[in-house]
């Protein structure tokens, strides 16, 4: 694989990788993901920093939840952009 297909793969799996960590991607795209992060230094250290963020965030604001009017009014827009695609 050559550096610039390399680099796409990567940044792929960068953008996907807070799907993977909340588990909101299919199993087949979970397992790819996985065995990239396994086999590229660069995107572990990536998925390691951010699972670590994930993982703060959640000891210090697991209590806290969105108000209703704001979790409506984001799968409203959710919803909209999810049909133009």
């Amino acid at each position: 694989m050559g550096d610039e297909e390399k680099k796409a793969d990567c940044g792929t799996v960068l953008s996907e990788v807070y799907l993977y960590l909340d588990l909101e991607c299919s199993e087949t795209r979970r397992a790819l993901i996985k065995q990239h992060i396994d086999d590229c230094t660069d995107c572990f250290h990536e998925y390691d920093i951010e699972y670590e963020v994930k993982a703060l965030v959640g000891r210090c604001c697991g209590d806290e939840t969105a108000p209703a009017e704001l979790r409506a009014r984001l799968r409203a827009k959710l919803l909209e952009v999810s049909k133009e695609y």
